[in-house]
């Protein structure tokens, strides 16, 4: 195989959907387990406990769908209104954007011929292109896409959150709060572990990480269960 044809896969382009993916998974499983947690431990029956993580899934999944167009569209309308001030400035300034231009890859390590003609032989290509990556940050790779990411993000936090709900469903009654916690525990440390090795970082942090957070919220819920379940019991 040439060199030419070889193909390198870098983490970076997975941004897109890496990121939705896994916060819509996270937080699927850790609210409604928590929810499912907190339900049970307050001495409440199977269908009550289903009933309320299947409304946690629902509207969950709606939010997070919501909050990702709502959050990544913000980021998009950013990055095309610095985008439509960049054109502006290279149709009516072309040589001061020219200069600036040079002197980012001065600052990166060339020497000013060198910078200056890499400047203007990327600006005769693709002035805006050039400008956007170099002076903005903003690039193909890592471009924000609002459908995307809310898509993503309400199908795996129902991926996530249904998890606990078969747990629960299956579960005897006076185990539910620990079969779904352990359960719920488990499949944090999976997901972790998935997560970091798609985003190319170590395993055991990934899992750590999320599992910690995990624990964390369900015996909160767990404990707010309890103080009311026994005060309105």
């Amino acid at each position: 195989m040439s060199r030419l044809s070889h193909a390198e896969i870098h983490m970076v382009h997975r941004i897109g959907w890496l990121r939705a993916a896994v916060l819509g998974a996270n937080d699927g499983l850790v609210s409604t387990a928590s929810l499912v947690v907190g339900v049970a431990a307050a001495g409440s029956g199977r269908p009550d406990i289903l009933i309320a993580g299947l409304a946690g899934l629902v509207a969950g999944a709606m939010s997070m769908a919501a909050g990702e167009y709502v959050s990544v569209s913000s980021q998009t309308d950013a990055e095309q209104a610095d985008i439509a001030r960049e054109t502006k400035e290279l149709q009516d300034t072309p040589e001061v954007e020219l200069d600036e231009l040079t002197k980012i890859y001065v600052m990166r390590g060339l020497d000013e011929d060198l910078a200056r003609q890499v400047a203007v032989q990327l600006t005769q290509k693709d002035a805006l292109g050039a400008h956007a990556r170099d002076e903005l940050g903003i690039s193909e790779t890592v471009t924000a896409h609002p459908v995307q990411a809310a898509l993503v993000s309400a199908a795996t936090f129902a991926v996530g959150a249904v998890v606990p709900l078969i747990i629960a469903a299956l579960a005897p009654t006076s185990q539910i709060t620990l079969a779904v916690a352990l359960t719920t525990l488990v499949a944090l440390a999976v997901l972790g572990g998935l997560g970091a090795t798609a985003g190319g970082a170590g395993i055991l942090k990934g899992a750590v990480r999320v599992t910690f957070w995990g624990a964390l919220a369900m015996a909160a819920t767990a404990l707010v269960g309890m103080i009311f379940g026994v005060t309105t019991g």
